[in-house]
């Protein structure tokens, strides 16, 4: 690959993608396989005004080895020191940028029910601090190519061929193939935010979703809910880019309020597995039934991971003409099948899409129907036939989505 294009990217996610303050302490989370690249992004985010950056390094298979031979207890522990660090992070509050690059397979074969008790433990410890935080730092989710990723998208090339395909992909998706990814940013930003402008003034209530392939879906929203997308500001007003590449204008809908069946029309990358050719079936707000190909048994998992963990905190709008679909590339991977087609997202929604959320508690936002949990995970379900209709607190019925695009 072009050095001077991969460095624009880094260049693009150091000042784009988290926008440190002067000073500012940054930490990234890379795999061991971009040792050259995470340089290039340190030098770019000291360049950008950090004034300490950490470097995390993750190893998918060491990860692997220690599901397999830790015991259960020594899984689920949260050490004295690392409560210490998370009590730093709420204090500091550092900015974080992760480069996935993992395999989509890479944990396949672990014991999952062990697996899944351990998160649940760590997550009753951290969930508190990582709550506090939430809206007050910049973080940013963006990806480099691992050779077992490359080769799972790219089956029939070789190994460097894969991975320079894979490289190439993925700068084109994240608008960063150009000779300024920064300047075409604040463009892709400008054009996101007038939609979000023009759909946060109908006033909508609902999103009813109907497609060929069965999906038949109604979803409420708050009165306060807001349409967000691109890029968002800290209650401290630093503003970032928290995913590079999206092409996605997202809500939080009203927990509690969502009946209806939707079907998935991209595999989902969960806990180093792929759930696939699934469905999902609401209730009275919550998921009451899914089934799925392969690993319906993990997919049964996710939802139950804790009571908020059945019911949405996403629903996001992608056109089907979007240039990541229209790449042709299933990437076996969220952060990019995500922003090929409209999703949704089990647990965790989002308060600052809610209006007015910076003088809202918890509680108070858990009121208007904000949902909470320990997981957010997102799953595919645009398609070609995609409709979507808004219905108002009038009543009124207006076109969001036509035939899997924008109707405005």
């Amino acid at each position: 690959m072009n050095k001077l294009q991969l460095k624009r990217y880094a260049k693009l996610l150091a000042k784009v993608g988290i926008n440190p303050k002067k000073g500012q302490w940054v930490i990234v989370y890379p795999e061991l396989d971009q040792p050259e690249f995470t340089e290039w992004v340190v030098e770019e985010l000291y360049r950008a005004g950090a004034g300490k950056v950490t470097v995390q390094w993750a190893h998918q298979p060491i990860s692997k080895l220690k599901y397999k031979y830790e015991k259960e207890e020594t899984l689920s522990a949260t050490a004295d020191w690392e409560i210490e660090r998370l009590k730093l992070y709420q204090k500091e509050l550092p900015a974080m940028l992760y480069l996935l690059s993992e395999d989509p397979d890479g944990l396949s074969g672990i014991d999952q029910d062990k697996a899944t008790r351990s998160r649940i433990a760590r997550s009753k410890v951290s969930k508190p601090y990582r709550d506090a935080m939430d809206n007050h730092y910049q973080w940013c989710i963006a990806a480099v190519p691992g050779k077992a990723w490359a080769k799972k998208v790219f089956p029939d090339l070789q190994i460097n061929r894969a991975v320079e395909a894979l490289w190439d992909a993925i700068l084109k998706a994240s608008r960063a193939d150009g000779p300024d990814p920064v300047r075409e940013w604040a463009r892709h930003n400008d054009n996101i935010a007038s939609r979000c402008d023009h759909l946060n003034k109908l006033g909508l209530v609902a999103l009813e979703y109907k497609a060929g392939n069965g999906t038949d879906f109604r979803v409420g929203l708050m009165n306060e809910s807001l349409f967000l997308g691109g890029g968002e500001t800290t209650l401290e007003g630093r503003y970032y880019n928290p995913n590079i590449p999206s092409e996605e204008i997202f809500t939080s809908p009203k927990a509690g309020d969502a009946e209806g069946i939707v079907y998935s029309t991209k595999p989902l990358s969960y806990q180093g597995e792929l759930i696939e050719d699934f469905s999902v079936r609401f209730e009275k707000g919550k998921v009451v039934e899914v089934k799925a190909k392969k690993n319906q048994e993990l997919l049964e998992k996710m939802i139950s991971m804790d009571d908020g963990a059945a019911m949405l905190g996403e629903c996001a709008l992608i056109a089907d003409d979007s240039p990541i679909n229209n790449a042709g590339i299933l990437y076996y991977n969220t952060l990019f099948d995500e922003n090929a087609s409209c999703h949704l997202a089990l647990g965790k929604g989002f308060a600052n899409c809610v209006r007015g959320y910076e003088d809202l508690s918890p509680e108070e936002l858990a009121k208007l129907g904000l949902n909470d949990s320990m997981i957010h995970v997102d799953f595919m379900i645009g398609c070609k036939d995609m409709q979507i209709t808004g219905v108002t607190a009038k009543g009124e019925r207006v076109a969001i989505f036509k035939d899997g695009n924008w109707a405005f």
